[in-house]
């Protein structure tokens, strides 16, 4: 059994929670010169479905693009792209004002690196969860040192593990991003990462497919043939041995990712996402790893 995010918010919100993705214009400092410049080896830093611009009229535009699926729900103001606590503090005090400040807004989460929390951010996070939940996702990927520094990660494991104990100790909900089918790791390299996550403190994790995509490094080493891809069973089959070595209580945010179609190089069934999610759906179920909770997913 495993806990969904659908089912997690149902429970806090009483009803549907989409999230709409923004973006705050800022950069990272694996990319401006701090600790790097070609950002990781992964990233094209797009952030996929965000915009930029005003945050109310992101807001309105995300919106319309997911009314048709929208149905007396609410939503969750996603800051995406790049490292979204990588600014002044009064300036992150303004966007994600601005975007709580949408009555149809009931969160905020907040996508940045453990090495750009400092104290003055957290605080001003802190501050902003009294009045709506804050959520903060970590871009960790993976605890092995050898594939952190192939992809460029830029930071050392302690960095995530203090960002994540003063996270907490601000109240906030943390949410660990980890990718399976890095380059040279192996099953049990990434079943170590996933014990990892549920030790650290982390309230929920993002799984995710390695996407090779257009414009990255990693396309280039993937033309090299330096990167193995993962086929779907074998994705299926390694997320389900991590998901296995989690807490049943951590909320599992995500079992796949969408990268842009129109920049995937591969693995290209993971473009297919309704055959992807029914074919985890079927083989968790032989694995009686369904969704699992007391409310309803």
């Amino acid at each position: 059994m495993y806990r969904s995010l659908n089912a997690a918010l149902q429970e806090q919100f009483g009803c549907k929670v989409y999230k709409l993705a923004l973006s705050g214009g800022m950069t990272c400092p694996n990319r401006d010169g701090s600790c790097g410049t070609r950002g990781c080896i992964f990233c094209d830093g797009s952030g996929t479905f965000a915009e930029c611009g005003d945050i109310l009229t992101q807001l309105k535009n995300a919106k319309a693009r997911v009314a048709k699926k929208v149905s007396g729900g609410r939503y969750i103001a996603y800051f995406q792209s790049f490292t979204n606590t990588y600014a002044p503090t009064d300036f992150l005090r303004r966007i994600f004002t601005q975007a709580l400040s949408d009555p149809e807004v009931v969160a905020l989460s907040v996508g940045t690196r453990p090495d750009c929390l400092p104290d003055d951010v957290i605080r001003l996070l802190r501050e902003l969860d009294a009045k709506k939940p804050v959520w903060v996702e970590l871009g960790l990927q993976t605890i092995h040192e050898k594939t952190a520094e192939y992809i460029r990660r830029g930071y050392a494991l302690p960095v995530f593990d203090d960002a994540v104990r003063k996270l907490k100790q601000a109240g906030l909900t943390v949410i660990v991003h980890m990718i399976l089918g890095l380059p040279g790791e192996t099953r049990q390299d990434m079943i170590e990462t996933a014990e990892y996550i549920g030790r650290s403190g982390a309230d929920g994790i993002k799984l995710q497919l390695l996407h090779v995509l257009r414009g990255t490094d990693l396309a280039d080493e993937y033309e090299k043939g330096n990167v193995p891809v993962l086929s779907l069973p074998e994705y299926i089959s390694l997320l389900a041995d991590c998901i296995e070595h989690l807490p049943k209580d951590m909320v599992i945010h995500r079992l796949t990712g969408d990268g842009a179609k129109k920049d995937l190089i591969a693995p290209l069934w993971s473009a297919d996402k309704k055959r992807v999610l029914n074919a985890i759906s079927a083989a968790f179920a032989d694995r009686a790893l369904v969704q699992g909770s007391a409310f309803v997913p």
